[in-house]
């Protein structure tokens, strides 16, 4: 235990390069975060053993592993650091009527049409003063974990670049805090008239051609692992990378995607395209608003995410429409990033 002497010789940049270690679990990357050299991590890392007389992380071919004792101070580190972050964001008290701050929110372009307009409304008739940038989030192709193929937004986060990341994972590092907005699945989206909605069969589903939304061209979608189980295939003729493309495409001509219910539900009918509930069940996703910590003590990061969770509730108050899968499969779109590279597409 360190004394209140000891703590004279804490460095608080060791607390923030014992953060970035535990969550990267590499020295490189850990570097990268931080800004410094692979050098300075080992050296700081260093005075850490020595200051908590353990070793912390030991060595492997991939990087570097906890030891039962960096495990049990994860928690207790996250929360000092939170607490100065918040002391230092809570420095101006925040009144939303006279704010003119602005604040940075990134999401998956089908997840921002969900809460845009009902937090453009409510942020105008708080807060007048207030800004908003949107910044649209991608996973990095090819990661299998969600916490790695959500770094960059991790990473943002953590810069103060974004004030609130809405990606779909359950569980976050430990230094941030998240809010659960809505659970999410997947619709057939087709151009109003498409003969696929009077037999919407799994064997007609399989011979129609598809469109999957992929930022790096990957064809290979989460419905293609489905159809696998099954021993089924389909044919994917296009791919586009983002989903209001997928949209526009969809809505002129007989391709066929799939693409998140809330989305077609917000934007399907001004583009022409309507939702086919699928021939076989294709799981359910969270949707989770991810904060700093500091947003404890923040009282206008506070404010924010009331505002974008009522926004979300008043936006699905309006539309009763629910799967008929109900809960069933609710973790399997999570799951399947778990087994397999994070894809940066529908399906």
């Amino acid at each position: 235990m360190l004394n209140q002497t000891d703590l004279a010789r804490v460095d608080l940049n060791l607390l923030v390069l014992f953060e970035a270690v535990i969550e990267t679990l590499h020295v490189g990357r850990a570097a990268e975060r931080l800004y410094v050299s692979p050098s300075a991590v080992s050296h700081g890392l260093g005075r850490l053993r020595r200051l908590l007389d353990d070793p912390l992380f030991l060595k492997t071919p991939r990087g570097v592993v906890p030891t039962a004792r960096a495990l049990e101070l994860t928690k207790p580190i996250a929360d000092v650091l939170a607490g100065v972050r918040g002391v230092v964001a809570a420095a101006t008290p925040f009144d939303p009527a006279t704010s003119t701050r602005r604040f940075a929110i990134g999401a998956p372009d089908a997840v921002s049409v969900v809460f845009l307009q009902p937090l453009l409304a409510a942020v105008r008739a708080k807060a007048p003063g207030i800004d908003l940038t949107l910044r649209q989030l991608l996973p990095v192709p090819g990661e299998s974990a969600p916490e790695r193929a959500w770094r960059g937004a991790f990473a943002d986060l953590d810069d103060r670049a974004l004030d609130i990341a809405i990606v779909p994972m359950n569980a976050v590092p430990a230094r941030f805090d998240s809010r659960l907005l809505y659970d999410e699945d997947f619709v057939v989206a087709a151009r109003a008239g498409h003969p696929f909605a009077k037999a919407p069969t799994l064997d007609r589903f399989c011979a129609m051609h598809h469109l999957v939304t992929s930022l790096g061209g990957d064809p290979h979608g989460f419905v293609d692992d489905v159809l696998a189980k099954q021993g089924r295939s389909r044919r994917v003729a296009l791919t586009v990378p983002n989903f209001m493309l997928a949209m526009a495409v969809v809505a002129d001509s007989d391709l066929i995607a799939a693409l998140p219910r809330r989305f077609v539900q917000s934007h399907g009918k001004a583009a022409g395209v309507v939702a086919i509930e699928p021939p076989m069940p294709l799981g359910q996703s969270q949707l989770n608003a991810v904060l700093p910590r500091a947003a404890a003590t923040d009282q206008g990061l506070v404010w924010l995410a009331d505002r974008l969770v009522d926004a979300v509730g008043r936006k699905l108050s309006t539309r009763k429409t629910r799967s008929p899968h109900g809960t069933e499969g609710l973790q399997h779109r999570v799951r399947a990033t778990q087994r397999r590279p994070v894809r940066d597409g529908a399906g």
